[in-house]
């Protein structure tokens, strides 16, 4: 539970900044690492957030109106305005995702002796040009002094920063795959029976995207049924079009369970991390988005469409095709045409009953290919390994 901030603070080893830009892709990568962080016996975390409403949403502990507070073992502060002048840098400070550090804490930095360690913890990209950048460093002038920024840059490769995975993850999400009388139980905690053997379920965590109007439309029509986890949000209206269902839009909210066809969609409110996660583990197919859910789509180890952040000028689909290259590498020549045109048609909003015809084709290659890409993304280590390792050499 939140409580209020003591009137002096321990010195912290971690100052973390995140400006909250999309609710809760941002936060939602730096809180997992500043819990990683501490989970791991890493050091004090000290986490700045710009905007606590949204973070309450995916940390229900979390007291918005508090400016300072512990949460789990890690102190939020509130990050709006001015910095208290006696506020003391912690070792390492990481600026997430470029967001631009105030500039009475960067002054902080350049009086400490020795300075902190500054790394700019970058988006993560398949890109081939992040290998050559990760790690460097770039000067900035502070006065007289001069600080080094580290660029860090999260990644698919060993040349790069690999990507968040807590201890144990693994092990949990294995545990929770096998317990049939578990997931009977899960199901039943969201008002929902067993899963039937000709039965999908799929959970639904997108942007806006007209694509989703014709998929929806494909399971309403298809033979087996299908049930969809759908948390509220910015693809509700979409799906509900797509289910005919469109003069419900006013009203629906989380909880209820509407039947349109073969389709079943039941409501979720927002959840908590964990609750995310368990979500990914028990479901037959993930359609995520941005940052953080996909990367534990990738953790869960089940098929995922991912619907990545849309850029101007279409400048997100050659980043898509960047990642595709890596995780379709393995895969039969014809399935990983498949994958690419359902991943394009999604993003780019084109229909996809044509390609969604096609998942009882490749439903079983596509299972056990994610199963294999979640291991092999751990073989030179999670992105906390190295990002320790690499300030080891510099702290």
């Amino acid at each position: 539970m939140a409580t209020p901030a003591p009137l002096s603070l321990p010195p912290f080893d971690w100052d973390i900044f995140c400006c909250v830009v999309d609710n809760f892709g941002d936060i939602g990568v730096t809180w997992r690492l500043a819990s990683q962080l501490q989970r791991e016996d890493r050091g004090q975390v000290r986490l700045w957030v710009d905007d606590l409403a949204s973070f309450a949403r995916i940390c229900p502990g979390l007291d918005p109106a508090l400016d300072g507070q512990w949460v789990e073992g890690i102190y939020v502060q509130r990050w709006q305005g001015t910095i208290a002048p006696d506020t003391v840098p912690a070792r390492v400070v990481i600026e997430a995702f470029a967001c631009e550090l105030p500039a009475p804490f960067v002054q902080a930095m350049a009086e400490q002796s020795p300075p902190p360690c500054w790394i700019n913890l970058e988006y993560l990209s398949a890109e081939a040009w992040v290998e050559d950048c990760h790690g460097l460093a770039s000067p900035q002038r502070v006065g007289n002094t001069s600080l080094n920024k580290y660029f860090f840059f999260p990644g698919f490769t060993a040349k790069t920063g690999g990507l968040l995975c807590e201890q144990g993850l693994i092990a949990a999400r294995e545990q929770w795959q096998k317990d049939q009388a578990g997931l009977a139980a899960y199901w039943a905690s969201l008002g929902l029976t067993p899963k039937a053997d000709d039965e999908l379920r799929i959970s639904l965590f997108t942007y806006e995207s007209a694509a989703l109007q014709s998929l929806v439309a494909s399971w309403c029509q298809g033979a087996n049924p299908v049930t969809l986890l759908l948390p509220l949000g910015r693809s509700l209206q979409d799906v509900l079009i797509g289910a005919g269902l469109e003069d419900a839009i006013a009203t629906v909210q989380a909880g209820d369970l509407l039947q349109a066809g073969s389709l079943c969609i039941k409501l979720l409110p927002m959840t908590d991390q964990a609750g995310y996660d368990r979500l990914l583990w028990s479901c037959d197919l993930n359609l995520i988005r941005g940052e953080d859910s996909f990367v534990r789509a990738q953790w869960a180890a089940r098929p995922f469409l991912w619907h990545i952040y849309p850029q101007d000028d279409e400048a997100h689909i050659a980043k898509l095709d960047d990642f595709l290259d890596h995780y379709l590498a393995s895969l039969p020549t014809d399935a990983a045409h498949w994958l690419r045109a359902f991943n394009h048609s999604l993003n780019q909003g084109e229909d996809v009953r044509e390609l969604w015809a096609q998942w009882p084709q490749y439903a079983t290659c596509w299972q056990q290919h994610a199963r294999d890409w979640s291991q092999k993304l751990l073989v030179d280590g999670d992105l906390v390994t190295r990002l320790v390792k690499f300030l080891e050499s510099r702290i």
